[in-house]
């Protein structure tokens, strides 16, 4: 199958889905079959495999690509797909360290990849030495991950000058999710009324990792160079910022068995979001106070956080977070209205646009 429908210059994103899956496939069965002849663990295979096709939309890998035709890139070659799959192996990097430091209990509508450790090798163990052992097999696997999305990358056939471009962008794009990370522990338990704290942590961990800087790795294969990058870059900051917000939203509003994530969570750990400093921006003195006793309780039930979901309509702040939503989508689409980009990559940056408002997972 093409990924690339020349009569309607479409991407076909699921194809390109597809693709990359194949390449995350066949390298893991690789490095399976090594490690049944070196006598390793094949638990570290058999859990990373698991949780990278326990689902995920693929964002980045899809987006590393349209990063490539929008460049002016044509077909999807093999070293396209294989620098799109180990941005995948990355993100299962971040996540699995992820939900380890926030001691999440499932991602994806399963359990954690530390959770499940711990809970396939509790007998005989007390309860806190299964959970240890999870905690430091989830630390390992993850660390893997990293390991191999090197691998990936640096044998995926680049030649010398463009992978040195790419691993530039690539090098920025791990330290400023690393940094967003860090920005994010440090204000989760202290939420504060800073709505501006609040995006500059939205963009540094999600906006340029999820969005910006893979359409960059896809743009830096096809040879374009800084100025083509910002054009990017107009389109991809402020989606970013929407699917992070819409990211927010659903940790509070959403469906666990749509989302796969609790709905707890967020409230549970006292997140610092856009949502919540509105909230306590605009409280009220009783409002507030309800805030503060309720967000940041590790045991806060369904009762306690539907105060909280009343506090954020009373304030507005539900509501004003729709409308950044909404204005941050339009702005991408209005950084699309020049004749920059293919037509092929000009309607998957539309579509992906407008999926981002109304998404429900």
């Amino acid at each position: 199958m093409s990924t690339l429908d020349i009569a309607t210059a479409s991407l076909d994103l699921p194809a390109v889905r597809s693709q990359v899956d194949v390449v995350l496939s066949a390298f893991l069965e690789r490095k399976a079959r090594a490690a049944a002849a070196d006598g390793h663990p094949a638990v570290v295979t058999e859990f990373l495999g698991d949780f990278l096709f326990s689902g995920g939309k693929r964002l980045r890998p899809l987006l590393c690509v349209i990063g490539w035709h929008a460049a002016g890139g044509h077909g999807t070659p093999a070293p396209t797909l294989r620098v799109a799959a180990s941005l995948e192996m990355f993100h299962a990097f971040a996540l699995v360290h992820d939900d380890l430091m926030d001691d999440s209990a499932t991602r994806r509508g399963r359990p954690t990849v530390h959770r499940a450790f711990a809970d396939r090798h509790r007998a005989g163990r007390s309860e806190a030495a299964a959970d240890r052992l999870g905690s430091n097999a989830a630390l390992l696997i993850g660390d893997v991950a990293l390991v191999w999305s090197d691998e990936l990358l640096h044998t995926a056939g680049l030649r010398a000058g463009r992978l040195a471009d790419v691993l530039r962008v690539v090098d920025t794009m791990r330290t400023e999710v690393m940094y967003g990370q860090c920005l994010d522990l440090l204000a989760t338990g202290r939420p504060t009324a800073s709505t501006a704290h609040a995006l500059a942590i939205v963009r540094c961990k999600t906006s340029k990792y999820t969005v910006e800087r893979p359409l960059h790795i896809g743009a830096a294969m096809a040879g374009a160079g800084p100025a083509f990058r910002a054009r990017l870059s107009e389109y991809a900051l402020p989606l970013g910022d929407a699917f992070q917000l819409r990211d927010d939203l659903l940790g509070v509003y959403g469906d666990p068995a749509v989302t796969g994530k609790p709905r707890l969570d967020d409230l549970r750990d006292g997140k610092h979001t856009t949502l919540v400093a509105l909230a306590l921006e605009r409280a009220d003195r009783a409002q507030r106070r309800a805030l503060h006793a309720l967000l940041g309780n590790p045991d806060l039930d369904e009762r306690g956080a539907d105060r909280i979901r009343a506090v954020f309509a009373e304030t507005g702040a539900h509501a004003t977070v729709e409308r950044l939503i909404r204005s941050r989508c339009e702005q991408a689409e209005e950084a699309l209205d020049h004749e920059s980009f293919p037509p092929a990559a000009l309607g998957a940056l539309r579509q992906l646009a407008r999926g981002a408002a109304a998404r429900t997972a």
